[in-house]
Parts: structure tokens; sequence; C-alpha cells
């Protein structure tokens, strides 16, 4: 879809590239432009999917001759399983849970790259709305969020396999320990490291993320303004590529996640 084609923006379409560009760089906020609405919305139904989804293969599953979707579910389940029994040794009811959550729901919400650029934006154009990006991965607020939650569930980790106690005494007395008075001299080091341990996780997550589903959004953006015959010549080919991609970093989030759980629950 070429730029006469492009969906409006506000009651006009985009004069030129520039304005193309920029349009579909725009998000749907709230009055007070503090939300990314788009965002959140897409977020929570592609959530609502994953669980709708997962659940009626629950209660599908057989012994018998498993069909398409309880195949899919349990290759699905076997891939996370494979992680975990290579990254995470201890015992944990909730991390099976939580790496399928996270490997499925960053899929799908990765996966909002292969709609056409111009489809949603231009079918709610007709209930009155003039913004959207359909990639919520290629927000640098959601995949900050992400990793923001992925970094309290180490410390929760943390805490729950060390105890308060043991947890606190870690973030003074680790990587470096001492005896007597060299306990006191690195204890702010060890602190500091700890802390740069902690953002260095957070930031990694998010900006790794982030920038690669922004690059893919811009590329498509950017063969979106291509006359037709080229859309086709290239378009094709960047979408297959792109599967790999947004595989790879669904999967990557997960394992990621996976490790620093693991790194959190091991005494040093």
């Amino acid at each position: 879809m070429t730029t006469e084609h492009a969906i409006e923006a506000g009651h006009h379409a985009p004069a030129n590239s520039t304005e193309y560009i920029s349009h579909h760089l725009s998000h749907l906020k709230n009055e007070a432009g503090t939300i990314n609405l788009d965002t959140f919305w897409i977020s929570a139904i592609l959530g609502l999917v994953f669980l709708g989804v997962f659940y009626m293969a629950s209660r599908k599953a057989t012994a018998g001759v498993p069909g398409r979707l309880q195949n899919f579910v349990e290759m699905v389940m076997e891939i996370v399983n494979d992680t975990i029994k290579g990254a995470f040794h201890a015992k944990s009811a909730v991390i099976a849970p939580l790496a399928i959550t996270i490997f499925v729901w960053v899929w799908l919400l990765n996966a909002m790259d292969f709609l056409p650029v111009d489809l949603l934006p231009k079918l709610l154009t007709y209930v009155g709305v003039y913004n959207l990006r359909v990639v919520p991965t290629a927000d640098v607020n959601h995949t900050f969020g992400m990793s923001l939650s992925v970094v309290l569930c180490v410390i929760a980790f943390s805490i729950k396999a060390k105890g308060l106690g043991g947890w606190i005494k870690e973030l003074f007395t680790a990587p470096f320990h001492g005896h007597g008075f060299a306990v006191i001299l690195l204890a702010p080091v060890n602190f500091l490291l700890q802390m740069v341990e902690l953002v260095a996780k957070l930031i990694s997550l998010s900006l790794r993320l982030f920038g690669n589903m922004y690059a893919g959004e811009l590329i498509f953006i950017l063969i979106a303004l291509l006359p037709w015959w080229a859309q086709w010549m290239l378009g094709g080919p960047w979408a297959i590529f792109h599967i790999l991609i947004v595989t790879l970093q669904a999967f990557v989030f997960m394992a990621l996640t996976v490790v620093y759980l693991s790194l959190a629950v091991e005494k040093h």
C-alpha cells in the first residue's frame, strides 16, 4: 500500500513520506498524553488470546491421539521445559508457567508486525481513531515494564531462596568477600556492583527486544512506501526473515529470564 493509499492522519492523508512515517510511529494516547492506549489494549487482548487458547487446549487434552492444538501447545511446552532443565537447577512451581507465559505472550506481541502496516489503523479510522501502533514491543515503555517485572521476580526469587536477611547480606558481601574490617570496606563496592547488575539486566532485556522490533516495524513502514511491485519483491522475503527474528526475540527474552532467576536462587 503506497502513500496515496495511506490511512488518514487526523482527517487527511499524509502529504509525504515523512508524514506517513511519523503518523505510523505515533501512539494512541489518553487525554493527558501519559498512557499509550494502543500498547495497553493490544497487549491485554493478546494476553487474553494466549490464556484462552491454552485453556482450550487443556480442556481438550487427551491421552489418546492429540489434535493439532494439543500438539502445538505440547511443542511449545517442550521447548520451554528443555530451556528450564538446562538453565534452572532449583525447584520451583512458578518457573515453568512464568516461562511459558513470557515466551508465548512476547511472541504474540512481536507477531503483530506481520499484519499489513495500514490494516488496523485504516479500520479504526471508521470509529474515529486516527493513531495506532500495533506492535507493543516496539514501544520502549512496554519492554521496560516487562523487564522491570522480571527484575522484581529476580529479587523475589532471591529472597525466597535465601531469606530476607540472606539477600540483604549478599547485597553487601558479594561478589567481593572479606573478613573483619575488610567486610565494612568492601560493602559499598559490593552494593554498587549489585545495583549495576540489576540495572544491566533491566536495560539489556528491554532494549534488546525494543531495538529489534522497532527496526522491524520501521522497515515494514518503509516497504509500504514503495510501489506495489517493489512491495511484493521485498515484503515477502523480509516477512519470512522476520519470522525468525520474532521467534528468536521471544525465546531470548524467556531464556534470559530463566537464567536470571536461576542465578538469583544460587548462593555465591
